[in-house]
C-alpha cells in the first residue's frame, strides 16, 4: 500500500517551467508513517500545537469598508466589512517549519503580495468582523497542522512496522538466494555435458 505525504516537490514540465506539486507519493511500504519526516521537526510542531494561542499570532492590517449584500440603511451607510492582511514571511515566523511551506497553498493566499487575506462581512459591527478574521486564521492554520503533520505512531506500530521490514528484507534475500542457487546449478548443469 503506498501512502501519500503531503510535501511540496518542485519539477520542471515538459516546457520547461517550474511546477509547484503539493504530494510526493512514497514509495517505502513498511514504514512508519512518520518516519519520513524530521523528528526534530515533528516535535517542534507537535509543541507549537500544544502551546498554541491565538493571541501569539501577529495582529495584522485590517482595513474597512462598506459591506454588500442585506442590512438595509445600515449597510450602506457604514463600514463594517473588515478586510485583515497578515504578511506571510512575518506570519511564517510563528509557524514550525512543517507548515511554513504549506501556509502559501491557502485559500487565503494572495500572491501579488504574498499575504494572507481574509474578508469578513456577516456582522453588523466592525469589531465582530474583525474578531472573525482571526477566528478564520485560527482555523486555517488548525487545518493546516491537520494536514501536514501526522498523528503520533505509538510504539506498537513502531514495532509492528520494524517486524514487517526485517520480514520483508528476510523474504528479498531468500529468493535472491534461491535466485542465485538455481543460476548456479544451472552453470553447473551445462558444463557436465
Amino acid at each position: 500500500m503506498l501512502r501519500v505525504i503531503s510535501t511540496s516537490l518542485d519539477l520542471f514540465s515538459a516546457s520547461g517551467c517550474l511546477c509547484r506539486t503539493p504530494y510526493l507519493v512514497r514509495a517505502i511500504q513498511h514504514e512508519a508513517y512518520d518516519a519520513a519526516f524530521d523528528q526534530d521537526d515533528l516535535a517542534e510542531a507537535r509543541k507549537w500545537h500544544t502551546s498554541f494561542n491565538e493571541n501569539s499570532l501577529p495582529k495584522g492590517q485590517t482595513s474597512y469598508s462598506r459591506s454588500s449584500g442585506p442590512g438595509g440603511q445600515h449597510v450602506n451607510k457604514t463600514e463594517s466589512k473588515a478586510t485583515t492582511v497578515w504578511s506571510a514571511e512575518e506570519l511564517s515566523k510563528s509557524l514550525p517549519k512543517l507548515m511554513r511551506v504549506a501556509l502559501r497553498t491557502s485559500k487565503y493566499y494572495s500572491k501579488r503580495n504574498d499575504s494572507i487575506t481574509i474578508q469578513a462581512q456577516t456582522q453588523r459591527s466592525r469589531s465582530a468582523n474583525t474578531d472573525e478574521n482571526h477566528l478564520k486564521l485560527t482555523e486555517e492554520l488548525q487545518k493546516i497542522y491537520r494536514a501536514q503533520v501526522p498523528g503520533e505512531t505509538s510504539s506498537e506500530k513502531i514495532k509492528k512496522y520494524e517486524a514487517l521490514e526485517k520480514s520483508s528484507r528476510e523474504s528479498r534475500l531468500k529468493s535472491k538466494k534461491q535466485q542465485s542457487s538455481k543460476k548456479a546449478f544451472r552453470r553447473g548443469k551445462g558444463r557436465d555435458e
